[in-house]
């Protein structure tokens, strides 16, 4: 009796159940389909929203605090799952599987391509994906001053932890003794084994991730090529001088001009001895010959008095006539237009002005400058 009537409520009971069951798979269905990126199976499309779901704070939380950029690459051949263990490996994020599984549920696993790229343990997996498959290069801006001699460039280098070669790296390409692209040195009147001390010319670069020492000294010769033109190797020539002979005096009046308006005085001055058969007598020669054997890590050494006589070398412009081998520094354009296009005096002497601010008093005759230089032995006076 119980029975007959279980089966007489069965139609009422059981398809209500049969019903919301449709309609929920109906719901379902329409809810993977609406949010499953293209491409991707349904069922597999709701899996992996389920796991992300699961690990949302996982997701949007960095592995660390230290926001340093260390480098990463992508090697060729290498999927989302091997990157994700790589990102572990280098402490960058804490679960490998949850990067690959979120780059497959955004449809960007196959966007991750070789390359090199700068990540940082504070970033986020989404943030770490958009930097991985950002098409745009990723450039570094390296600022090369005037004044700076080829150890400091180097040591900047080393400085800058995002370049892909160190210091020596570049060093081996620069040094006397490494060889100068053909061109470059017939063009400029470089002589055989000589560095490329002066040529590498001050600018701030924007280096590819990735660039490598000798693509980065190219590109300083260009900029070196593109700056220095025609017509000023024209005018050179015709005054009797190589651009190699122009560069050197112009790293000497780089190292001593503060004000641009002295730059052509400067080089009068200095032009002048050279012409009356006098020494230059510059200080700066004196302190790239000492270098940094004073004072580790200081390559421009506050000289006294006894360094003029005992500083040997060939730099050394107060023991030797004529002008140094080669340059001390890498000259801007103001410079070596200045030692092109000196001004016309008859200067041959030039100290610090007694009113500061990096101003030169200039001299025609010793006697006005060892006034001068009495004046400011005595506190100017």
């Amino acid at each position: 009796m119980y029975a007959r009537r279980l089966l007489d409520l069965a139609p009422a009971i059981i398809l209500p159940i049969i019903m919301a069951a449709c309609l929920i798979c109906g719901i379902a269905g329409f809810f993977v389909v609406a949010t499953t990126p293209n491409g991707l199976d349904p069922i597999e499309g709701l899996g992996l929203r389920l796991y992300l779901l699961r690990y949302n704070d996982d997701l949007n939380t960095p592995a660390g605090l230290d926001p340093t950029q260390v480098r990463f690459e992508i090697s060729e051949g290498e999927n989302a799952n091997i990157i994700g263990i790589n990102l572990v490996t280098r402490g960058i994020i804490d679960n490998g599987t949850l990067f690959a599984r979120y780059a497959r549920f955004e449809g960007r696993d196959d966007d991750l391509k070789p390359g090199v790229f700068f990540l940082s343990q504070s970033m986020t997996i989404p943030e770490i994906l958009d930097r991985l498959t950002d098409p745009t290069p990723t450039t570094i801006k390296f600022l090369v001053r005037e004044n700076m001699r080829l150890e400091e460039i180097a040591a900047q280098i080393d400085a800058t932890p995002l370049l892909t070669f160190t210091g020596e790296d570049f060093l081996a390409l620069i040094r006397a003794g490494a060889p100068i692209p053909d061109d470059f040195r017939l063009r400029y009147g470089i002589p055989e084994g000589a560095s490329l001390e002066g040529f590498l010319y001050p600018a701030t670069y924007d280096l590819d991730i990735g660039s490598t020492a000798q693509e980065f000294r190219d590109l300083m010769l260009a900029t070196f090529s593109q700056t220095v033109t025609d017509d000023l190797i024209s005018t050179a020539t015709a005054q009797g001088r190589t651009i190699y002979q122009v560069v050197t005096l112009a790293s000497i009046v780089e190292r001593e001009t503060v004000l641009d308006d002295e730059r052509p005085v400067i080089a009068s001055a200095y032009l002048n001895r050279l012409a009356a058969g006098q020494k230059l007598d510059a200080d700066p020669t004196v302190q790239y010959q000492l270098a940094n054997n004073r004072q580790d890590g200081t390559w421009w050494p506050q000289i006294v008095l006894s360094d003029y006589t005992n500083t040997t070398g060939s730099y050394n412009t107060y023991l030797n006539f004529g002008l140094p081998p080669g340059p001390i520094v890498s000259p801007g354009l103001r410079s070596i237009r200045a030692v092109i296009y000196p001004a016309e005096t008859s200067y041959l002497y030039f100290q610090a002005s007694c009113t500061g601010g990096g101003k030169h008093e200039f001299f025609a005759t010793l006697a006005e400058h060892e006034a001068y230089f009495q004046l400011r032995v005595n506190g100017c006076q």
